[in-house]
């Protein structure tokens, strides 16, 4: 069983498409720096550990465009 699970993941992300960037980012990250930002992690991977660093609220993800970048109508 997957922890933590996409259900409570999907109330700190609002998207399963985002949710998956995020994650895959972070895990590239932690795969090239080793920099975590949990003290323990269920997971032996670095996808699950981006999946419990968003379930613990250390990764957010934010609609919202960048300075200077063009809104869309």
């Amino acid at each position: 069983m997957l922890y933590p699970s996409i259900d409570s993941l999907l109330t700190k992300i609002d998207s399963k498409y985002s949710l998956v960037s995020v994650a895959a980012k972070r895990a590239r990250n932690l795969q090239e720096t080793d920099d975590y930002q949990l003290t323990k992690y269920v997971s032996h991977k670095n996808v699950g550990r981006s999946l419990e660093e968003i379930y613990a609220g250390k990764l957010t993800f934010t609609n919202e465009p960048k300075k200077g970048e063009p809104i869309s109508e």
